[in-house]
């Protein structure tokens, strides 16, 4: 088994437990110096073991893939190796063709909101299963509380941290280990200091289209090189490009991927955003609380037991839809996501665009906004707290 995710997410405080609990297991932590000299020594002998295997951030010494192929293949015993690894193994750079089809791989993505509630965090599964009738409990969260948890992110150390000064230092830590080490890690980049940046001006352009062009504009850098440097940026979680939806009933969709940051708090460090600074009516809050709950509803596909995706809508008309979430059987549930306590008619446009054209296909369309209250806005069409995402009873109303 193979559990990827960004650094500080919890992958080697899971291992631990799992490892824990199996009798005879042997741990491995490669970022250990003299451990990671001794993989590279003799792979064929660091991974020989008859019980439980567990060796943490593996991509630091890949070689040892192609010596856990040799074992696995001489034992299929389920259960032998646990790896994790704080990029997709699949697209590091000189990885080894070896475990496809020898692995499941589990993504940790930083702690979603239920999580940190212990709350039920199935509004995915609930919304298909309903056909967009949740009904939800009594809410008192206001605007100014979805930006303090936008703010706060999921990453265990930033939620025990407290607000301001502790928590920005965190987040500023963090930035330095992704670029000095982390993307070093995985490729050769000839100026750090232009990664630095780009994760600025990713930060800033959360919540929308990833025109690479432009964003290499913004930071002067060549197309291929802005380029590679998203992949890498996504190869080691710290941002996800949500592909485009669009069906044969329409011509005019755009194919240009939305791109978020994988952890809102990071993001909102990267933009200079505080609560104090969300308070100013200009303040670009909107991208952060769009990018907060595209980043919830991705979480919960990683355990949802309906077969869903997730995709953008936006087309040459400037009709979006912030989230287009795709059953297996075809039928779809839009969601958009609005900063404001209030919600309108107009906030419907592009879901009952998408209404118009899928027909039956379209099964619901939700507005997820900063009130209180649940509304409808006629048949299929729904304005719900944002809250809904990891609160709620799960009945029909």
């Amino acid at each position: 088994m193979v559990v990827n995710g960004a650094r500080q997410v919890g992958k080697s405080t899971l291992a631990e437990l799992i490892a824990a609990r199996s009798p005879g297991a042997r741990e491995f932590y490669l970022d250990d110096q003299a451990v990671r000299a001794a993989a590279e020594a003799d792979p064929s002998a660091f991974v020989r073991h008859d019980g439980l295997l567990m060796i943490d951030e593996i991509q630091r010494v890949p070689e040892l893939l192609l010596a856990i192929k040799r074992e696995v293949d001489r034992d299929a015993r389920p259960g032998r190796f646990l790896l994790t690894g704080s990029a997709r193994l699949l697209g590091l750079r000189d990885l080894p063709d070896a475990l496809p089809g020898r692995t499941e791989t589990i993504e940790l993505w930083p702690l979603s909101q239920g999580e940190i509630d212990s709350a039920a965090d199935g509004f995915v599964d609930a919304v298909f299963m309903l056909d967009g009738h949740v009904r939800m409990p009594p809410c008192s969260l206001t605007k100014r509380d979805y930006v303090a948890r936008a703010l706060r992110g999921g990453y265990p150390e930033a939620v025990r941290r407290d607000p301001g000064r502790r928590r920005a230092r965190f987040f500023d830590s963090y930035v330095t280990d992704l670029v000095t080490r982390d993307v070093q890690q995985i490729s050769d980049i000839e100026r750090p200091a232009e990664m630095r940046r780009l994760l600025s001006v990713v930060a800033a352009r959360m919540g929308t289209l990833a025109v690479a062009q432009s964003m290499a504009n913004d930071i002067a850098l060549p197309r291929r090189t802005l380029s590679r440097y998203l992949d890498l940026l996504e190869l080691i979680f710290v941002i996800r490009r949500i592909p485009a939806w669009s069906s044969n009933l329409t011509t005019r969709a755009i194919s240009t991927p939305k791109l978020i940051v994988t952890d809102s708090g990071l993001g909102g460090r990267l933009i200079g955003m505080s609560e104090e600074r969300a308070k100013d009516p200009v303040a670009p809050v909107g991208r952060l609380l769009e990018n907060f709950a595209i980043g919830e509803v991705a979480r919960q596909l990683t355990w949802a037991e309906e077969p869903v995706q997730l995709f953008h809508y936006r087309d040459r008309d400037q009709v979006e839809v912030d989230m287009v979430l795709e059953h297996g059987a075809g039928t779809v549930i839009g969601i958009e996501v609005k900063a404001a306590e209030t919600v309108r008619g107009e906030d419907f446009r592009g879901l009952r665009h998408l209404a118009n054209r899928l027909g039956d296909r379209f099964r619901a369309g939700i507005v997820l906004y900063a009130g209180e209250q649940q509304l409808s806005f006629g048949d299929r069409l729904t304005a719900l707290p944002m809250a809904a995402l990891w609160m709620f009873d799960g009945a029909a109303p």
